[in-house]
């Protein structure tokens, strides 16, 4: 194998695999990246054997071939060349020569036969999905996965296709948040069908990471194709492959109230100034107050070795009789309200011991398509 391709095109593809490469002692292939070249380009891959990535990019191949070389190594070597170089690539006795300029390197490989397989797909189907609206939903969601937990359907976010839409959401089983947003300017009517017998799936929290991480401002859609319980990512060169999750999501639409007997708007930034300054103080609580007679929320955490804080946050309530007092973790209240992108929030409630909703709002009117689920501390 020989090469020659530029120096800002290899760091770029080197960069966008090597974080799924692997540790494991035992197999120390997966720590390589695979390089090889495939009709006139250059294709890097690398896996942990649960997420696999490929990168490809314009090459000059004066000879073909295949090699695996530590992709730690090859990273650092590539990312410190002059930006304005081409890099020569050539295999030679298990080894990569790499040069650029009066730089040379050597690195040690490994053969690409032991390299383990990568899935390609074999469903030429492809979904279209807008990529900054997943960038961004991915922001609030992946948080929202349990990290550790027995239940293996909660460490991913589940796709919930229906006609024309789909709806992620993820859990840790104290707080969910679902994002909602639209498919129908990126699908054909034969998509639809196959959105309908697709349903729901789960894909794992490390895998979306990647895709969001993939994803460039740039970047306006991206093709995702599901295939015998792999699912394929593509965008401008790089591809993400990873395994689904076997297993049902909680029916977590049985839990979400559809009515609230208090409903409150508030300023946001005051409401998550409060916020943060009540988490000094919080013993792993902070109490939330409704008071719609007097047109306000009250925060309140007190420590027994801090001492305690109050504050008084205006609201504008549209629902509310009497008053309501409901506790809640610090991290769920500061990840709910961060997680909001609009200058008011609809602070949604019926009792002190039922799930309680976040969503955003453009003054008084409702914005749809994310919404943010937390569960009171049960006194």
């Amino acid at each position: 194998m020989k090469l020659i391709c530029t120096q800002e095109n290899l760091k770029r593809a080197i960069g966008a695999v090597e974080r799924a490469a692997g540790r494991q002692s035992a197999l120390p292939v997966l720590a390589n990246v695979l390089l090889e070249t495939e009709a006139g380009r250059l294709k890097l891959s690398t896996t942990n054997l649960e997420i696999g990535i490929v990168a490809r990019i314009g090459a000059k191949v004066e000879s073909e071939g295949s090699l695996t070389v530590p992709v730690k190594i090859l990273s650092q070597f590539v990312g410190n060349l002059p930006t304005t170089e081409v890099v020569t690539l050539e295999e030679t006795a298990q080894s990569l020569l790499v040069s650029c300029g009066g730089y040379r390197v050597k690195i040690k490989g490994l053969p690409a036969s032991d390299f383990p397989i990568i899935p390609e797909k074999k469903n030429t189907r492809m979904i279209e999905v807008p990529a900054q609206s997943l960038k961004t939903a991915l922001s609030r969601l992946l948080p929202c996965v349990a990290l550790q937990d027995t239940r293996l359907e909660l460490s991913g976010v589940n796709f919930l296709f229906s006609e024309k839409e789909v709806a992620l959401a993820a859990t840790d089983s104290f707080r969910l948040a679902e994002e909602i947003f639209s498919l129908e300017k990126y699908l054909e009517e034969a998509t639809l069908a196959e959105l309908t017998a697709i349903g729901s799936l789960i894909l794992p929290a490390t895998t979306l990471l990647e895709v969001s991480r993939a994803i460039a401002p740039t970047h306006k859609t991206l093709s995702m194709t599901i295939d015998e319980n792999q699912a394929f990512f593509e965008m401008e060169g790089v591809e993400v492959i990873s395994r689904l999750i076997l297993g049902k999501f909680p029916d977590y639409r049985q839990i979400m109230p559809r009515e609230f007997s208090f409903s409150a708007t508030i300023e946001k930034e005051s409401f998550l100034r409060s916020l943060r300054i009540a988490s000094v103080f919080a013993a792993g609580e902070i109490a939330i107050e409704l008071v719609p007679e007097e047109e306000k929320i009250v925060v309140e955490a007190v420590s027994s070795g801090v001492g305690e804080q109050r504050a008084e946050v205006p609201a504008k309530f549209s629902k509310g009789d009497g008053r309501l007092r409901a506790v809640f973790p610090p991290k769920s209240l500061l990840d709910g309200v961060g997680f909001m992108e609009t200058s008011s929030i609809a602070f949604l409630a019926n009792t002190p011991g039922t799930p309680v909703a976040l969503s955003m709002t453009d003054g008084d009117v409702p914005r749809p398509g994310f919404t943010y689920i937390m569960m009171p501390i049960q006194k």
